[in-house]
């Protein structure tokens, strides 16, 4: 055979070879489209079947839908199930790969859902996942009816378990729960004058999760967004607005015959209500546990939440903003502004940079527990309308050890009542009546704000500079006053 026989022959081999190809390739994107196309459905009961399904992209017609007591009373939620950690859930997304778009839609919940269903032991979530790999996006959810309206049990809007799923986009309004009005005062964790019945907004467990872009109206005693038994959680570009009330006002209420009243104001912290503090009526805007319980591929996981991350996220008027210290591995916390809460930031170790936050109603930034240690934090502290209601008398409470803090200046005048204590008290409202002495050392601080510096008795080898004043009652400390930079 010549050699242009042979040129030929492997022309034709090639161009055989690339047809076949083509056609391997036509036939997959063939089977992508197929899988990927989008099924439109027009109401909550059309919905409801593709919950279950795996690789649907599932499109529910715009508009408003309700769901109410008398809809749970007659089956119309017949989907609606008890799974293996004991609540009742209205819309289980139990497949994988999927997603479902929810633009310009808003279902409105009715409050008297919360304590519809015939089981009073379970707990009730709105939505929750449980597969991997899904999208749920731009779902308008609320809660609506009174804020009084409380669960049999206990409420959440959304859960998601599961692994690498994402909830985009979501703007959720929550309510009901008991009683409202008086935040954390008369019960906390396990304890209670008055019993709770909490609901609160987004839980994020599982592995590989993501809260992005949502917007929470948060109207109710529970958390805004929490982490339980959750690996690799992040929360990123969402909006928390919670809401706040003074002691003062609450203590009008002496002889009203209300829930505080009853109980005669004496709280769970063993003492009387007191006056001069603000408080939210919920619990923190972002707080991750040490404890937990998730489903991932159908099997249960005890745990607590690990190497969370919270980027550009705005909390107004909640009891914390971003609480982390019960959390483990890689903490990192960045762009993300508190205003108006009980404290700012509280991550034990770990990284805040390119943060933000006031002091109108509490310190900018806390450090819960002596062994606290490794925390980097950059935090620009913010001017703030209105009366100071910041009770606790701190600008930032430091206890603990190889911390380095920068704290940056956005203000004119800062509150030179407001301290910024290393070591020494750490009496916020729950804390008022404890001979608290807190430990500080190997702190590095750079206060480029007016805010006075305080070094307790109990602290030692700290060093850094001060633009506000400078008292050191502590042990082998450097910091220095310095002029305005």
């Amino acid at each position: 055979m010549n050699t242009f026989s042979i040129h030929l022959k492997r022309n034709k081999y090639k161009g055989q070879l690339k047809t076949h190809r083509l056609l391997f390739f036509s036939f997959f994107l063939l089977i992508g489209v197929i899988l990927n196309a989008q099924t439109k459905v027009s109401s909550l009961k059309e919905l409801l079947p593709y919950l279950s399904q795996s690789n649907v992209n599932v499109v529910l017609k715009p508009g408003v839908y309700a769901i109410s007591a008398k809809d749970i009373h007659n089956g119309h939620f017949s989907s609606a199930t008890v799974v293996k950690n004991h609540a009742n859930v209205l819309f289980l997304f139990s497949g994988n790969n999927s997603t479902y778009d929810f633009t310009d839609v808003v279902i409105n919940v009715s409050t008297e859902v919360l304590s519809a269903f015939p089981s009073k032991t379970e707990e009730l979530y709105e939505i929750q996942i449980i597969g991997n790999h899904n999208i749920l996006k731009n779902l308008t959810i609320a809660d609506v009816g009174s804020v009084y309206d409380a669960p049999t049990r206990r409420a959440t809007n959304i859960v998601m378990d599961g692994a690498s799923n994402r909830v985009e986009g979501f703007h959720i309004t929550t309510k009901g729960s008991y009683p409202y009005g008086y935040g954390e005062a008369f019960g906390k964790g396990g304890k209670s004058v008055i019993n709770h019945r909490k609901h609160s907004s987004f839980l994020i467990r599982g592995n590989k999760n993501h809260a992005k872009n949502c917007t929470i109206i948060h109207r109710s005693y529970g958390h805004a967004i929490f982490m339980q038994a959750a690996d690799w959680p992040i929360v990123e570009g969402c909006y928390v607005e919670g809401e706040m009330r003074s002691t003062d006002d609450m203590l009008t209420e002496k002889g009203s015959g209300s829930d505080a009243d009853k109980v005669r104001f004496k709280t769970v912290f063993g003492y009387s209500l007191p006056k001069g503090y603000m408080m939210c009526l919920g619990e923190e805007g972002i707080r991750a546990y040490n404890g937990g319980e998730t489903i991932i591929d159908g099997v249960t996981y005890n745990r607590g939440t690990s190497n969370p991350t919270i980027i550009n996220c705005t909390v107004k008027n909640m009891r914390a903003g971003v609480t982390l210290t019960h959390a483990t591995g890689k903490k990192h916390v960045s762009g993300t502004t508190v205003i108006g809460c009980q404290r700012g930031f509280c991550i034990g170790s770990g990284d805040i940079v390119d943060c933000y936050a006031d002091t109108q109603h509490g310190p900018a930034l806390g450090v819960d527990y002596p062994n606290d240690t490794g925390m980097n934090a950059e935090i620009t502290l913010l001017p703030y309308k209105g009366k100071s209601y910041n009770g606790s008398g701190h600008a930032a409470i430091i206890i603990g050890n190889n911390h380095k803090i920068i704290l940056k200046n956005a203000l004119q005048h800062a509150d030179k009542n407001l301290k910024i204590n290393i070591g020494g008290d750490n009496k916020t409202i729950g804390m008022l009546e404890k001979d608290e002495n807190y430990p500080a050392s190997n702190i590095v601080l750079h206060n480029f704000t007016g805010y006075p510096v305080v070094l307790d008795d109990n602290s030692k080898n700290c060093t850094g500079v001060s633009v506000g004043g400078v008292t050191d009652q502590g042990f082998n400390n450097h910091v220095f006053k310095i002029a305005k930079p």
